[in-house]
């Protein structure tokens, strides 16, 4: 074979190389003719590019995860905070991702620090420690919103950790104890209140039956002699006492009388 012939296989070989990619599934690849861009985007499998007429840009569409790194806020009530957030995004277009923007990925993370600093500027500590959930889903509309344009989808955002400095910390927990402290008397106010009602009914009942005060002696010496003691007790009837008492402290002519 002539040595020509030999030189062209490998060329052509090695332009067929160039030309033939292979993407996978979670891939597509944009792709520019002279400068001007084809569509529709080529994938998954085997793409064909004519090199080296055809610049292509490869473009992941699987979700990612980045995470924000803690930024310094301000909350509406002049409190200093560190709060850090994770965000989940994934794109949609490549064709707009790439022809949109330079950088993609970093344009997503630089608007989440901004958005998150901005969103949580508004809000007062309380808001931000007990209304999480509001706050991530309206994060996550405002970067939707943002990266809509842009073929990318933000689709969570997850405010993770806020860092509250020692001051803070020690004010709420007093704050926490104090509530605590509330929450316990007024229990047992309620518990006073309860158990002097259900001492009013027991009064009614015995005012209305007498007897029952004798059944609650006789109750009470039978649990006193179930135990191995050598305590004895009489009970006296109390309009007996009452009787005794009125007589001695009454004048000493009356007591004649």
């Amino acid at each position: 074979m002539d040595v020509g012939w030999i030189v062209a296989i490998v060329i052509v070989l090695f332009w067929a190389s160039r030309c033939l990619n292979v993407l996978r599934e979670y891939e597509r690849a944009v792709v520019f003719r002279l400068g001007r861009l084809q569509k529709p985007d080529k994938g998954p499998g085997w793409i064909f590019v004519l090199w080296p007429i055809d610049k292509w840009v490869r473009v992941s569409l699987r979700l990612v995860t980045w995470d924000i790194p803690p930024q310094d806020v301000i909350t509406k009530d002049n409190v200093s905070l560190k709060v850090s957030a994770v965000v989940y995004f994934r794109v949609i277009n490549a064709q707009q991702a790439v022809v949109e923007l330079e950088n993609y990925r970093y344009a997503i993370e630089q608007l989440a620090q901004t958005t998150l600093r901005s969103v949580l500027g508004e809000v007062e500590m309380d808001d931000l420690l007990s209304q999480r959930e509001k706050l991530n889903t309206r994060l996550q509309t405002i970067l939707d919103e943002h990266t809509e344009p842009w073929g990318i989808k933000v689709s969570k955002v997850e405010v993770r950790q806020v860092d509250l400095p020692q001051e803070m910390q020690r004010s709420i927990a007093a704050q926490a104890e104090a509530e605590r402290e509330r929450r316990a008397k007024i229990i047992h106010a309620d518990a006073e209140y309860q158990a002097s009602a259900k001492l009013l009914e027991a009064a009614n009942v015995i005012a209305k039956e007498p007897i029952a005060i004798t059944l609650r002696y006789l109750q009470t010496l039978v649990e006193i002699g179930t135990e191995k003691n050598t305590t004895v007790i009489f009970p006296v009837p109390v309009e007996l006492l009452s009787a005794l008492m009125g007589k001695l402290l009454s004048p000493p002519g009356e007591a004649q009388k």
